[in-house]
């Protein structure tokens, strides 16, 4: 059974900036996959030999952006989720990654997040 869990980054930069970051496939090809290309609703994510495909499921500007994977039957674990929180006091803005492994894969799939998250950084210039 996969464990779903949340990672919460914080981003100096705007909501707008990492929105197109995340729901773009311009921008997505800019730190998380080597490739993104779209049709439709259905964005594939190339990474060196390999290819998954997932289909937009929830799109708020500036606020969230969920992809539901195609080659996973499991309905409850089958996405990924961004949300861009901005707290109300301080207005610092935090990437929330919702995500799901299994059990003995979740801290290497935490480390791969992390990973990417310092490139989506670097392209951000942060």
């Amino acid at each position: 059974m996969r464990l779903k869990y949340e990672l919460e980054y914080t981003l100096n930069c705007s909501p707008k900036v990492l929105y197109s970051r995340l729901s773009t496939p311009e921008g997505l090809c800019e730190w998380f996959a080597d490739n993104v290309t779209v049709e439709g609703d259905i964005f594939t994510f190339y990474w060196n030999k390999s290819e998954s495909k997932a289909k937009l499921a929830a799109l708020k500007e500036n606020k969230i952006v969920r992809f539901e994977w195609l080659d996973r039957t499991d309905e409850e674990s089958n996405y990924f989720e961004f949300r861009i929180n901005i707290e109300e006091l301080s207005g610092s803005l935090a990437l929330i990654i919702t995500d799901f492994a299994e059990p003995e894969e979740k801290e290497d799939a935490i480390y791969l997040w992390d990973t990417q998250v310092t490139d989506l950084k670097r392209v951000l210039g942060i």
